[in-house]
């Protein structure tokens, strides 16, 4: 058993029995881990408190890392850059939820992984920092696919198929899965694009939410068990 001090940012709490939370968190320094936090529902004066898991929170850890158990331990946590309005603004609180659930099934490895860890963490204080979020998980999900092994190639981004299951663009519509014509056009305004600029691309909810499907589609077709997220459609009536 190792004690380590490192970031770490929540992906899920789940309630196990009366008092104790069940916690996964991607760290910094070792990647994704489970921590059992006994009686944390129960105790009123602890260090340790059960509002520190919501969904993304950012923390510093100081945590028992047992490489023979799934669950670990945590001695010590303190929320690092606390966010402002992820939490009671509907949008922002409702893009979490959804993106949470996707990191949760999507983020397997337990090494440490410093990129997508800062790729995380620079997200999500611009997500809590930035009024004009309506596009933010789409360019997030494109932007994922980098750290996941399979983002798009874009070296013919002027052929007019895209292959869902290649990741490329195509002259011809002979793959059994493609996007193409306005669908597509919609896709494409998203790579290269950065954050501080996707608000310029102007989608209507239809528009949207038919990118959303093309990048689920995308992301089931290249990890292996990924399903749509419940969250889905709550996402979905939010920005109706």
């Amino acid at each position: 058993m190792a004690l380590l001090k490192t970031k770490a940012i929540v992906l899920s709490s789940l309630k196990y029995g009366d008092t104790s939370l069940i916690v996964r968190c991607f760290t910094l320094e070792d990647g994704l881990k489970s921590y059992l936090l006994k009686g944390v529902l129960s105790a009123k004066k602890g260090k340790i408190k059960a509002a520190y898991f919501q969904p993304l929170t950012q923390l510093n850890i100081e945590a028992n890392h047992n490489n023979k158990s799934t669950l670990n331990s945590i001695r010590e946590v303190h929320i690092v850059n606390p966010y402002q309005h992820i939490y009671t603004n509907i949008f922002k609180q409702t893009i979490v939820l959804f993106l949470s659930e996707i990191l949760s099934s999507t983020i397997q490895e337990e090494e440490s992984n410093k990129g997508l860890f800062s790729f995380l963490e620079t997200s999500f204080i611009w997500l809590d920092t930035n009024d004009k979020t309506s596009n933010f998980h789409l360019l997030f999900l494109i932007n994922l696919t980098r750290f996941l092994g399979f983002y798009p190639d874009t070296s013919k981004i002027n052929y007019p198929y895209f292959n869902l299951m290649d990741g490329n663009f195509t002259e011809s519509a002979t793959a059994k899965e493609v996007a193409f014509g306005e669908n597509l056009g919609h896709f494409k305004k998203l790579l290269g694009t950065n954050f501080d600029s996707v608000e310029t691309i102007k989608f209507n909810q239809q528009e949207r939410q038919q990118v959303l499907q093309i990048i689920i589609r995308y992301f089931e077709l290249h990890l292996d068990g990924f399903r749509p997220p419940k969250s889905l459609k709550v996402l979905e009536t939010v920005f109706n």
